[in-house]
């Protein structure tokens, strides 16, 4: 039965990276001879931060079963640690790859040691009370980014929360400018960077799932009773999947920042960690392929209508009723369910006659 199942997932991790693969080819075909719109082509980097976000939430709410409100909180930390790192070593790294994947990694590291210091207090909670303190860290994390003020000038780097600003000496540049944001950002990131950064979070993600660790954070989720009975630190492994969430929220914030050439703290507020989980559960809640069609459509869809001026936020509530409803009908389940064994089923032949 364990090998059934791991063959299952396997096929299933398979069918993931083969269609992000295939969406990326596509996409980077149709870019590259000109055949989209430059409005399409400003979608390609958010929907790889999106869908990236979608996946790192998935961790958190659909397979640790802890809701979670305040992960915009970590794309903010990750977007302007990422846009600090890349100023700071323009001069010292002048290749632009080189200084986005520094700004990404720097950017996840330090919103993974904010969500560290963040989970101490919060995932002693549960259900409610968990969500609501996590929506009040995001919107404080918010807050703190809005009257941050960073700069650069010959004696150094120079940062303070004071709402006088900062004083820089003759030639000095700011990075950050408390309430307007960060400005003259130079644009880094690129849709391969973008494609990159998404199977490495589906590796990450997908790995922790069918690991150990996995199995004892969906043991916790079902049963936090039973698993404490049989000696499972719940605290522990709610934490490692609090803090890998946070790492790949802020990474995929420093690629959504460096995107940019000015972006502000407004933009990470509780509208954009709603809309997340709004994404995870059209997704379904655990399941890794449904976060990353849902991220890529839901994401596109309001963009795309922008002609309709305001009915479209009209249709695109009316499209969120209706697939909420198809989606937890028994017979679109069935269907679903149907066309999933079909699909896998073309591994499960390729396997067979391999053997």
């Amino acid at each position: 039965m364990k090998k059934l199942l791991t063959k299952k997932s396997t096929r299933m991790n398979l069918l993931t990276y083969l269609l992000v693969t295939v969406a990326f080819i596509v996409m980077q075909t149709l870019a590259s001879n000109d055949m989209l719109k430059s409005s399409t082509k400003g979608f390609l980097i958010p929907v790889c931060s999106y869908i990236v976000l979608a996946v790192s939430l998935n961790l958190l709410v659909g397979v640790c079963g802890e809701l979670s409100l305040g992960h915009a909180g970590f794309m903010g930390i990750g977007t302007f640690a990422g846009i600090i790192t890349a100023a700071l070593l323009a001069d010292v790294i002048p290749n632009g790859t080189v200084r986005l994947a520094a700004a990404m990694i720097v950017g996840g590291v330090i919103a993974g040691i904010m969500g560290f210091l963040i989970g101490i207090p919060v995932l002693r909670l549960r259900g409610d009370y968990l969500a609501i303190v996590t929506l009040a860290f995001g919107e404080i994390l918010k807050n703190v980014i809005s009257n941050l003020y960073v700069g650069m000038d010959s004696g150094g780097l120079h940062m303070t929360l004071s709402s006088g600003g900062l004083k820089l000496a003759e030639g000095g540049v700011m990075i950050v400018s408390g309430p307007r944001g960060a400005t003259g950002v130079t644009k880094l990131s690129t849709f391969a960077a973008g494609f990159v950064l998404i199977l490495f979070t589906l590796f990450v993600v997908q790995n922790l799932i069918n690991s150990k660790e996995g199995r004892a954070i969906r043991a916790v989720r079902d049963n936090r009773i039973a698993a404490e009975s049989v000696g499972i630190n719940v605290t522990a492994f709610r934490m490692k999947a609090f803090v890998v969430s946070a790492v790949l929220a802020g990474m995929a914030g420093a690629l959504f920042g460096l995107n940019y050439s000015s972006i502000t703290a407004s933009k990470f507020n509780f509208n954009t960690s709603i809309n997340i989980l709004v994404f995870v559960v059209l997704g379904g809640m655990g399941n890794i392929l449904g976060s990353v069609i849902s991220a890529t459509v839901l994401y596109i869809l309001p963009e795309a209508m922008r002609g309709l001026k305001d009915y479209r936020m009209i249709i695109y509530a009316v499209v969120l009723i209706l697939v909420m409803l198809f989606t937890w009908s028994p017979k679109m389940t069935a269907f679903s369910a149907r066309i999933k064994e079909k699909i896998t089923g073309l591994f499960r032949k390729g396997e067979v006659s391999h053997e």
